[in-house]
């Protein structure tokens, strides 16, 4: 402040106006894009054509189609994208069109036209030009009426799609095939099958400048917290970005936030099933046109171990599955590090286990072993995604083979090592959530490190520092470690040992649920 203070009176008057021009600059910005221009329809009927023709420039995308006709002795215009209107409804409305006598689209040709002669379920009426071309964009078909103050926007469209089928991630051994697919429209039915409650609330938002991404806000009325619900509209209102290219990981760059942070705030699922199952507990979901991936918010760290399969099956099953899922994920981040401290530490060991440690060291230290290792299974797992199915099987061959048998061979590696790193990565893939795992590898490395780098302490304190910073950690205003911390013996109860189906009518807690227990 005293530097500043010290400057001349011009030049202060020169920051003051460039700061005040910046500042101006972007509120502008900010109202231009929270109020976008509007475009109201003109009285001419050609003069509302031609806009739409430049708007959509007609002549310059050979996908957008704009069709000249003439019903019941008035001029009409229809605007559609190629591939998306559904030929057969078109075509039966135009065959009703021209069916149509002058005097009986009289005295009102609109409202004659959207309660009468047009039989189709979707149909809207928009009075500003800007929103009907964007809405073209999405899919529907404009219509423009000579001598009517609004535009009929029929909404025929249909979008390339899949078929429901089973996900790859979240494959159970018996229960439901379908899954999500990349159409908002269809994940919203799938959804809505399996929650049949008048209180289930699909909201509806347009994310994104030029994209304009449909996203929808899912979750029960009257169980779900109001304030969340807020929140996450308002998040979502607020991204200023031109689209969203990767769905819905683009949004959750948004609304999460700690860019730097690897481990997952929200929960991903491509089964309406487990989507069902979050929503009776109150939790809300995203669906976002052009994902098969549904976002469940709040997600805990625990949210992210479970898994269908424990549900299919009888409780005491469940639990044990669930408790085996555990202590896969514990042993694939903690064994590495753990066997490379007792194999550089041999007096650490109790009586009985001085059979751990390299029987034979190899050509290069243990800690650049594990290193080449872990980023060797990274690299073979990339390659697994780029190769072909018909030569996936060649691929696993060349890695357990040729890669792994020879390295052991010539003394690249030692046996213990291959064994333990097998052990982990077997732990990482049984983890449901794969960016859950992405994180725990990431975790395990650097944990490996400091083990390296410091020995016991080293190893103590970075396990408690992965403690501390998880218990720190918040998803929308949620303890992210919870129920261990903070601690709630049901909670965790239910999440260590799967409880049976009747118990987990109790809602947990940090939802706040408006009804917790009916």
């Amino acid at each position: 402040m005293c530097c500043i203070a010290q400057l001349p009176k011009d030049t202060l008057q020169v920051l003051i106006v460039f700061f005040i021009s910046l500042l101006y600059k972007k509120s502008k910005q900010q109202v231009m894009f929270m109020n976008k221009e509007k475009q109201p329809l003109f009285s001419s009927y050609d003069e509302n054509v031609e806009y739409m023709k430049d708007r959509l420039a007609v002549d310059k995308s050979f996908d957008v189609i704009n069709l000249d006709l003439e019903y019941a002795g008035r001029k009409m215009a229809m605007f559609m994208i190629d591939g998306f209107a559904k030929d057969e409804i078109m075509h039966f409305i135009m065959k009703l069109l021209a069916k149509l006598e002058p005097e009986q689209l009289e005295p009102d040709p609109l409202t004659k036209l959207f309660k009468t002669y047009i039989p189709y379920i979707e149909i809207g009426k928009q009075t500003d030009l800007i929103k009907a071309s964007d809405q073209v964009l999405a899919g529907p078909v404009a219509l423009l009426v000579e001598g009517t103050d609004a535009i009929l926007m029929i909404d025929a469209r249909t979008y390339p799609v899949r078929s429901p089928a089973e996900p790859d991630l979240e494959r159970v051994v018996r229960g439901s095939r379908d899954g999500y697919v990349e159409t908002i429209v269809f994940n919203t039915a799938l959804t809505r099958r399996r929650v049949r409650d008048r209180s289930l609330r699909m909201e509806y938002i347009q994310v994104g400048r030029r994209s304009e991404t449909d996203v929808c806000l899912c979750y029960l009325e009257d169980i779900a917290e109001p304030d969340r619900v807020a929140e996450l509209k308002d998040v979502l209102k607020r991204i200023d970005t031109d689209g969203l290219p990767m769905a819905e990981k683009t949004i959750e760059e948004f609304i999460s936030g700690r860019h730097w942070n690897p481990y997952p705030t929200v929960r991903y699922t491509e089964r309406p099933d487990t989507a069902a199952a979050h929503i009776y507990e109150g939790h809300v979901l995203i669906i976002i046109d052009g994902s098969p991936s549904v976002m469940i918010t709040p997600a805990t760290y625990w949210h992210h171990l479970q898994h269908a399969e424990e549900y299919r099956q009888k409780p005491l099953v469940g639990a044990y599955l669930r408790l085996v899922r555990f202590i896969a994920v514990m042993v694939s981040i903690f064994i590495l590090p753990l066997y490379y401290l007792f194999s550089t530490n041999p007096e650490l060991l109790p009586q009985g286990l001085h059979f751990i440690g390299p029987a034979e060291a190899g050509l290069i230290p243990l800690i650049v072993q594990f290193l080449i290792a872990e980023i060797g299974i990274d690299v073979l797992r990339m390659a697994a995604i780029h190769t072909p199915t018909s030569l996936a099987t060649a691929l696993g061959l060349v890695a357990a083979i040729l890669i792994g048998q020879v390295a052991v061979e010539v003394g690249l590696f030692s046996n213990e090592v291959v064994l333990y790193l097998s052990v982990a990565a077997i732990g990482t893939f049984a983890t449901p959530s794969y960016e859950l795992s992405l994180a725990n590898r990431i975790v395990r490395i650097m944990l490996l490190v400091v083990t390296a780098s410091f020995g016991v302490i080293g190893y103590v304190a970075g396990i408690t520092f992965w403690i501390l910073y998880l218990t720190r950690m918040t998803s929308y205003n949620t303890a992210y470690f919870w129920p261990f911390m903070p601690f709630s013996f049901r909670a965790f109860r239910d999440i260590l040992i799967r409880s049976p189906i009747p118990l987990k009518n109790r809602r947990p807690a940090f939802l706040h649920p408006q009804d917790p227990d009916r």
